[in-house]
């Protein structure tokens, strides 16, 4: 798990801090805390919902099911 403010996961995926805020109300990433008020979230569980969205394949109801997701890609991938 790779912690991101919105802030640092729009610099790193190229979006707006509010996309990715309404990202991850709308699929309900994983939040590993707060930074002060910002809250903190899962910064590869963000990236696997933007790659989903991008390739335009249903995104997976949890961040578990996500995390499948990306296991089974970087299995292909090898």
């Amino acid at each position: 798990m790779r912690p991101a403010t919105a802030q640092q996961a729009a610099t790193h995926l190229d979006r707006e801090p509010g996309t990715i805020r309404q990202w991850a109300r709308r699929y309900q990433a994983r939040v590993l805390g707060r930074a002060s008020r910002e809250v903190v979230y899962d910064l590869a569980d963000l990236a696997t919902i933007e790659g989903c969205i991008w390739r335009g394949d249903p995104v997976p109801a949890t961040a578990e099911d996500r995390d499948e997701l990306r296991n089974q890609l970087g299995r292909t991938a090898a």
